[in-house]
Formats: structure tokens, C-alpha cells, sequence
């Protein structure tokens, strides 16, 4: 069995190799353990020092292309070297590496596919209180949307088997944390988590600039995601308010007019009409959307059977061996 531990990189030349130095080069039940990293368009020396410390794989990215693609990019070249499990974790070195063994214990006795390393937020003192009540918030979220039991969404520190590798895709390219176990909860793929410990902190997090921007780039995350998983429904809900006003807005109008009343109530005619219009739009948007989550699932399954063939021909996305 092949581990590879990869890093997402953007300017991350103070702190590569300490976090390097702290990965495993063996673990039990894996044959061999290898290192990457993936430069997002970094303008520093992050290259260089990964290379001295002893990197085995870089995926070079031409531009800073977001924490989303950087993560995509990584899984692809890992699945092309051959990767049996792939563990993601930052550059940061907020995670205890020590937690790799146990990150990847439910996909090396096969209980699971995907894994998410639950950090004890509570106990986490570098956390503002806002940050943590955000943190159990989007979690909670999270867990309605997917059908999930993850209670720590936002983690980056998690473990992917091949399968899921191969399957997985996030079109958000801000983060990659939420949408990836969302489509993991509606695409089937089988999902934990285990307790991991972090690290203190090295640099405050580039991810949430500030709270608010924090919270309107998660919220569009989720709503985008559940839109594309979950078209019908989705629309479904937004349809149903317009509807039920309009409806109570035709029945007044209604039993106004056998009731024989002498004032006009068109106004409420019009305006019940126009939101029964409305809603009846987004239900066959809704509609369409579920065709086009079909074909979406058909096109998933031949880029599957695609990333496959690749990965046995061994792909090349952003080969640089070191």
C-alpha cells in the first residue's frame, strides 16, 4: 500500500520544512510513504526549501489558482504516482502529523473512503470564540446538507482512499473543506472522522481574512453545492413562500368576489398570480435542474472510467520529480 501526504503551498517558505520534517517516512500496514507538495503560483523560496527537505513529488502550478484547485491538483498527481491513500494537511503545520497512522486507519482496514480529522475545537486556544462558534456552526450545517456525521467540516487535515480520489471533484475555488464532503454525503462515498491533535499556531490563517468574509464565502459554498447536488429540492423550497402567498392572496380575492363585496380586489388577483407565476418557474427550473443532475451523474461516471485509464498510464498533471 502507497501513502502520499500532501501540501497545498502559497508563499510558504518560513514554515515547508518544519512541517515536512514532521511526516512520517513509514507507518504500519503501508508500504511506502511519499511526500508532495503542490505550489500554487508561490513568489518565494516555498520550492526550494521543500526540495532541500527532502519533497518527492511537485505539482507546479503556473499562477496562484486558490486552495481549491491546488487540492484537486494534488489528488490527480497523487493518483497518477500511484497513491493507495492520500492524506492532505497544511503548510502550516497546525496539525499533529503524529495523527497520520490514525487519520488513515479506517482506510487501510477498509471501513471507510474518506476521512476527516475532527480537532477539538473547544481546547484549541489559538481559536477566537467566534472562530469556534463559526466553526460548530458550519459543521452543523454541513451535516444537514450531506446526510453526514462529520463534526468538523472546515478541517483540512483528511484522508482520501483511491476511489475516492478518482471521484471526487469541487468546483468552489475558494476552499475545498465543505463542498468535498457534501458531494461525499450525496455521492455515496463512505465517510468518518477520527480525533486528531493540532499544533499551536505558526501564522494567522490566510483562509478567513475576517469573519464576515468568512461566513459569505462558506454560506455561498454550501448553497452552490446543495444547488448542484440537490437541484429539485433546492428550488423546491425557494419556490414554496412566493407560492403560499399567492395562493392566500387568490383566495382572498376569491371569497371576496362570491362574497360579493363592492370594492375591487384586483390588486390582490394580480399580485397572487404573479407570485403563483413566479414560483411555478422556479419549480420547473427545479425541474430541469434534476434532468441536468442526471447527465451530470452520467458525465461523472465517464470522467471516473477517464481518471482511471489516465492514473494506469501513468497521468502526468504538473510532473516535477525531485
Amino acid at each position: 500500500m502507497k501513502l502520499i501526504i500532501q501540501i497545498p503551498c502559497y508563499n510558504e517558505e518560513e514554515s515547508i520544512a518544519e512541517t515536512l520534517a514532521q511526516l512520517p517516512r513509514s507507518l504500519p500496514g503501508v508500504d511506502c510513504v511519499e511526500w508532495l507538495i503542490v505550489n500554487d503560483g508561490s513568489r518565494d523560496r516555498t520550492v526550494e526549501r521543500a526540495v532541500a527537505a527532502g519533497v518527492d513529488h511537485v505539482v507546479d502550478l503556473p499562477v496562484n489558482m486558490g486552495l481549491a484547485n491546488a487540492f484537486m491538483a494534488g489528488l490527480a498527481r497523487a493518483v497518477a504516482e500511484g497513491a493507495d491513500v492520500i492524506v492532505n494537511t497544511d503548510a502550516d503545520n497546525q496539525y499533529n502529523a503524529d495523527d497520520i497512522g490514525a487519520l488513515i486507519a479506517p482506510i487501510v482496514d477498509r471501513k471507510a473512503q474518506f476521512v476527516i480529522g475532527d480537532r477539538p475545537i473547544r481546547d484549541v486556544e489559538h481559536f477566537s470564540k467566534g472562530k469556534r462558534f463559526l466553526q460548530r456552526l458550519g459543521s452543523t450545517v454541513v451535516r444537514a446538507v450531506s446526510g453526514t456525521d462529520i463534526r468538523d467540516a472546515p478541517s483540512g487535515f483528511r484522508a482520501l482512499s483511491r476511489e475516492a480520489a478518482l471521484r471526487m471533484n469541487v468546483f468552489d475555488s475558494y476552499t475545498y473543506t465543505l463542498e468535498s464532503i457534501i458531494q461525499a454525503g450525496r455521492s455515496n462515498i463512505r465517510i468518518t472522522s477520527v480525533p486528531i491533535r493540532v499544533n499551536g499556531e505558526t501564522r494567522p490563517s490566510r483562509l478567513v481574512r475576517s469573519i464576515p468574509d468568512y461566513i459569505r464565502r462558506s454560506v455561498g459554498s454550501i448553497l452552490r453545492t446543495f444547488f448542484i447536488y440537490k437541484p429539485g429540492r433546492s428550488f423546491f423550497l425557494l419556490g414554496l413562500p412566493p407560492a403560499v402567498v399567492g395562493v392566500l392572496l387568490v383566495m382572498r380575492w376569491t371569497l371576496l368576489y362570491i362574497d360579493g363585496s363592492p370594492r375591487s380586489h384586483v390588486p390582490s388577483l394580480v399580485a397572487g398570480s404573479i407570485l403563483l407565476t413566479f414560483a411555478a418557474s422556479l419549480w420547473v427550473g427545479g425541474l430541469l435542474g434534476e434532468f441536468l443532475a442526471i447527465n451530470r451523474r452520467l458525465l461523472q461516471d465517464v470522467q471516473y472510467m477517464l481518471r482511471r485509464q489516465n492514473a494506469a498510464m501513468g497521468g502526468d498533471e504538473g510532473r516535477n520529480d525531485v
